[in-house]
């Protein structure tokens, strides 16, 4: 393996009950890369008229999650009230810190036509001070996120900092994450003003430090190795990282720097102790 790259990580398949993602964090070598804790591909799947999404509500504790789509959509009910339909190329961030609750399903005119589903859901974990923060849900228009253009690369700047872009999306601790769209033959360098850096390959194929990936593979770059990627079919890469906030515990959809703290979350989901969300009757019990 190429000394610029740390590891590299294959996804694994996982069924969320009637659609196949890619889970590619937290993985066995590598919990974190920066405060991103967990990241899924979603799709590419198609669903037939009649047929959809229900994710039935389920809590959140200490962290943040933002639902990133290629194509298709997805309805997000949460229990400080927000609903908002998602669709390609917007950034809905969800910060849980002391505890939220939140649905995501097909609406009922997507769900009556059939449609595509093809994305990314990522969980970024807040620093320790932030965990027990108020929840919010915030949804900002794929046009207020900067857009740069750099040598027939196209970025969308999701969240945090690079390449002298800053996005409107607040986050807790010092990160990025991009969408890159690079057309074959492109080469981009990677941002190295961050700690901690990873490449994903959502679609086509790339060189970086002379190795070619294909699709599904997570790059972890070692820190402070300069890289370039190069684009050898037609590619749409994740770049993420950030600041390393420390180790996490995760079990379920719970996140903390303290295991007792996530022993509370399950007592308070058991016990029907954290808030509902409005027009939802349906939740997911506790794993056993």
């Amino acid at each position: 393996m190429s000394s610029a790259i740390e590891l590299v990580i294959e996804p694994r398949g996982r069924d969320l009950g009637g659609f196949e993602v890619r889970r590619i964090l937290p993985f066995a070598k590598r919990r974190m890369v920066g405060p991103f804790v967990f990241l899924d591909h979603i799709g590419p799947a198609v669903f037939a008229p009649g047929t959809g999404i229900d994710v039935r509500p389920h809590p959140h504790i200490g962290l943040a999650t933002v639902t990133y789509l290629f194509e298709g959509e997805m309805m997000h009910r949460d229990s400080v009230g927000a609903v908002q339909n998602i669709m390609p190329g917007d950034v809905n961030w969800m910060t849980a810190g002391r505890g939220i609750v939140h649905s995501e399903r097909t609406a009922p005119e997507a769900r009556a036509r059939g449609f595509a589903m093809h994305g990314i859901q990522a969980w970024v974990a807040l620093p320790a001070e932030y965990e027990e923060v108020a929840p919010s849900f915030h949804h900002h228009g794929a046009a207020s996120l900067p857009l740069i253009q750099r040598d027939g690369v196209t970025l969308r700047l999701i969240a945090g900092s690079a390449y002298g872009a800053r996005s409107p999306v607040t986050t807790y601790s010092p990160t990025f994450y991009l969408d890159a769209r690079m057309p074959a033959g492109t080469s981009l360098p990677l941002t190295d003003e961050h700690e901690e850096r990873a490449i994903y390959i959502a679609e086509g194929a790339v060189i970086v430090d002379g190795e070619k990936y294909g699709d599904g593979r997570l790059l972890v770059i070692a820190n402070g190795a300069a890289v370039t990627i190069e684009a050898t079919a037609d590619s749409r890469l994740m770049l993420l990282g950030g600041a390393n906030i420390g180790p996490r515990h995760i079990w379920w959809n719970l996140v903390s720097t303290r295991p007792e703290r996530i022993e509370q979350a399950k007592a308070d989901w058991k016990e029907d102790r954290f808030p509902p969300v409005p027009g939802e009757t349906e939740f997911t019990p506790l794993p056993e």
